[in-house]
C-alpha cells in the first residue's frame, strides 16, 4: 500500500501485529536572516527556507480518529505549523524509550536528515522533500 495521505498510515499502524507508537515532530518553514532575495522568493511562494521543529507528540494509532483530528489537536496544542514529520516506533516501549526517540527526531528534523521520516502537509499530504 502506497501512503499518500496520513490515514493510510494510520490504517498500516492499526493493522500491523505488534503495538505501534506514531512518533511526530511539527514544523515550520522560516527565512533565514541571511537570506539571498531568491531563498527569500522561494520562501514567500512556499518552496523553501529552514525547517524549524516546533513541538513533538507520540500518539498510539486508536488513539486519533484520523489526520483531521490530530491537525486540531495540534492547532489547540501550540503554533502554526506546515510539515509533520512522522515515524512508527513497533513493540512495547517505555516512556523514556519514546522520549529519547522523539528527541533524535527533532534532531534529524533540524539537520535536515530526513531519511525513514515521512512528512506530511497540513492536509495530510504526503510530502517529497528534495
Amino acid at each position: 500500500m502506497n501512503i499518500e495521505h496520513f490515514n493510510d498510515l494510520l490504517a498500516i499502524a492499526r493493522a500491523q501485529p505488534e503495538p505501534q507508537r506514531l512518533l511526530m515532530v511539527f514544523a515550520t518553514a522560516e527565512c533565514e536572516p541571511d537570506a539571498t532575495p531568491e531563498q527569500m522568493a522561494a520562501h514567500a511562494a512556499g518552496t523553501g527556507g529552514a525547517l524549524r521543529p516546533l513541538m513533538c507528540v507520540d500518539k498510539d494509532p486508536a488513539e486519533l480518529a484520523d489526520f483531521a483530528a490530530l491537525a486540531a489537536e495540534a492547532r489547540a496544542a501550540g503554533p502554526g505549523w506546515q510539515l509533520v514529520f512522522t515515524a512508527a516506533l513497533a513493540g512495547r516501549t517505555t516512556s523514556t524509550e519514546i522520549q529519547r526517540m522523539l528527541d533524535l527526531l527533532v534532531k534529524r528534523v533540524e539537520s535536515g536528515e530526513f531519511g525513514g521520516l515521512l512528512p506530511f502537509d497540513t492536509a495530510g499530504e504526503a510530502v517529497l522533500i528534495g
